[in-house]
């Protein structure tokens, strides 16, 4: 898979695509990254990417000539464009689980107060949203699904089934606590039924846990399995 990241500050990326995780999916050559800097894009002298919104306003607005020239120096002929954006739809589990199976995903970053809306209809196949808050820019957005998107992708976690059971794998559950060594913490055991060895007592406790969890940290969702 491949993933083109359109950004007006590339430098951000460099230390998170190449730790841990993604570092070791690259290496694998599971996933491949490239960076646009929409400012090599940009008009004049100073290479402008943005202007007033017409209408009035506060903030810039970035421009759709400049955005447009940049996709189209990305060469694809099967490519996916999402925009990340405060007023985009949320981004959720099932996204990253659909996003992970395509060849070629372009994150295009937003920016300023917005993007021109003729580039977001002519070439935006969807705007995503990682919460209902405003953030500076779109960089941490696209890192953040750029992550979920390749943890997803085969051979990139030492165990396949590693995100079977995860948070969201079950739109409408958490994941259920974990535990590891000591068996006794601060004066707190682990729960008697995960020493037990019994796989199938485990599995229903496990499933009672991530039942209880969601109702406690997120009734929304609970409310849903109703």
């Amino acid at each position: 898979m491949k993933i083109s990241i359109i950004t007006l500050f590339p430098e951000i990326f460099d230390k998170i695509l190449n730790t841990s995780i993604l570092k070791r999916a690259q290496s694998k050559k599971r996933i491949e990254f490239e960076l646009i800097n929409l400012r090599e894009f940009g008009e004049g002298r100073h290479q402008i990417v943005d202007g007033r919104p017409y209408g009035g306003g506060a903030g810039m607005v970035l421009k759709g000539d400049i955005l447009s020239k940049a996709l189209k120096s990305i060469s694809s002929t099967k490519k996916h464009v999402i925009l990340t954006s405060a007023s985009g739809k949320p981004y959720k589990q099932k996204d990253a689980q659909r996003l992970s199976k395509l060849k070629h995903l372009i994150i295009v970053c937003g920016h300023y107060e917005g993007v021109d809306q003729r580039f977001i209809e002519k070439y935006v196949d969807e705007e995503i949203s990682i919460g209902d808050y405003v953030l500076t820019g779109g960089e941490i957005p696209a890192m953040i699904i750029a992550d979920s998107i390749v943890r997803l992708l085969p051979g990139v976690l030492k165990k396949e089934d590693a995100t079977i059971d995860e948070s969201f794998t079950d739109p409408n559950l958490l994941e259920h606590p974990q535990y590891t060594r000591p068996e006794e913490f601060e004066g707190k055991k682990v729960p008697d039924i995960l020493l037990s060895g019994n796989h199938g007592e485990i599995a229903k406790w496990r499933k009672e846990q991530s039942l209880k969890k969601t109702k406690k940290i997120r009734p929304d969702l609970s409310t849903q399995m109703d």
